[in-house]
């Protein structure tokens, strides 16, 4: 049974909401971020990013910035950039990219459903990551990222959903410089919204596709709370935290493809010996990159040119839904063993390169700072639920969704 809560919404003017929309915090550095909010006084990177209005190199992690971050919301809530909704309402979010749309509810979730597991997880966190996080929460005493959730396709929520947004006007309808496009609808009526709860009440899961940091650290945010105030009644806004809920048969997730500084000090000709032991290899003579077609299949650019890698059986465990993972098995038998990068989330001859950027980012990364490439065939929403059943964690950089949400477009107040 999943929690979905209505909330009155900090939310950006209407003509200002295609200013204030950003890439979420963990999108851009801190130099791409100053450089995309220079001229842009809405932008909500000036909240997420907050380090790029103070001095130059300054600590992301110093409190300054955390400070600086609620300056600058208070800011834009003080001077109608932002408006608090007066009602508690849900509210629906539309992304459409290449001609693909997915929708999704934007409402609130219970940390306790995290802590139950209703809310399911297949990734670990970075305890540094999660303590920014807390902070930036808990001094904004705010939700200002929300969290990507997925959940099992229901019928009935998907004709509620439709039936909105064909008989109603969006409030924010704008194009970003990516060419994704941006759609919010508010559902102000209270039947349909008590319909929405009670259908959620009666879904078993919910799971985080993106935003197990946020999330995590919302949680811990909310805990912190009722220490504080051990009277609570379990209905405050600090018991729960900001997301947007997607059907996963609307979602689409690319590949995620990795890069590699060197060879691990073996000579080509030593390597590609190494790599015949587990993959069938061919040289691919078509032009231009290899994308990989279907599971067990990997790209590999080295030395100017691309090869086809089949994995050969006995590399995966059909049995096991975390060793039969694409990621999984080129780790487990190519990374870790012949390359030498036994832990991928912290070893920095590994880099990781969303598929948005096509795969000749890969040759021109492989061509200069790194050596050799790989493209992967995308994980599915069902692995990753499959996963997240069995609690059970991916290895790390498995997914990666497009469109991205923007931040900016919804907060939640924790008073």
């Amino acid at each position: 049974m999943a929690i979905l809560k209505p909330f009155k919404a900090i939310r950006p003017r209407k003509e200002l909401a295609d200013k204030v929309a950003a890439f979420p915090y963990d999108v851009v550095n801190s130099k791409e971020a100053k450089i995309i909010a220079k001229d842009n006084p809405y932008s909500f990177l000036h909240v997420d990013k907050a380090e790029i209005d103070l001095e130059d190199g300054i600590n992301i992690y110093n409190s300054k910035v955390y400070d600086k971050a609620k300056e600058n919301l208070n800011y834009m809530i003080n001077n109608n950039i932002l408006i608090k909704d007066d009602k508690n309402y849900l509210y629906i979010y539309r992304l459409t990219m290449n001609g693909r749309a997915q929708t999704g509810i934007v409402g609130c979730t219970s940390i306790d459903d995290y802590d139950n597991n209703v809310i399911k997880k297949h990734e670990h966190t970075r305890k540094e990551k999660e303590e920014d996080r807390i902070r930036h929460i808990d001094v904004c005493n705010a939700n200002t990222g929300p969290i990507f959730l997925a959940y099992k396709e229901n019928k009935k929520i998907s004709n509620i959903i439709n039936e909105w947004v064909e008989s109603n006007d969006p409030v924010y309808n704008f194009i970003k410089e990516d060419k994704i496009k941006h759609e919010v609808w508010v559902i102000d009526n209270d039947i349909i919204i008590e319909k929405l709860v009670k259908l959620f009440k009666n879904t078993e899961s919910l799971y985080i596709a993106d935003g197990h940091h946020r999330a995590a650290s919302a949680v811990k945010v909310g805990k912190m709370r009722r220490e504080k105030n051990p009277n609570y009644n379990g209905n405050e806004e600090f018991n729960f935290f900001l997301s947007v809920l997607f059907a996963d048969t609307d979602l689409y997730i690319m590949d995620y493809n990795r890069v590699v500084k060197d060879l691990n000090g073996l000579s080509t000709e030593e390597y590609l010996s190494k790599v015949l032991e587990k993959f069938d290899l061919e040289l691919y003579k078509n032009n231009g990159p290899y994308k990989p077609e279907c599971e067990y299949t990997y790209g590999m650019y080295l030395e100017g040119k691309w090869y086809k890698l089949i994995a050969k059986k006995g590399t995966y465990n059909s049995n096991d839904v975390v060793l039969n993972l694409d990621v999984s098995i080129l780790q487990n038998n190519l990374l870790s063993p012949i390359l030498g990068i036994k832990d991928p989330r912290t070893d920095d001859r590994i880099d990781f390169i969303g598929g948005i950027r096509g795969l000749e980012e890969l040759e021109y990364r492989a061509n200069n700072d790194m050596r050799i490439a790989f493209s992967m065939y995308p994980t599915s929403i069902k692995e990753l639920m499959d996963v997240a059943d069995e609690n059970k964690v991916m290895p790390p950089k498995s997914t990666w969704f497009e469109p991205k949400l923007r931040s900016g477009l919804f907060i939640h107040n924790l008073d």
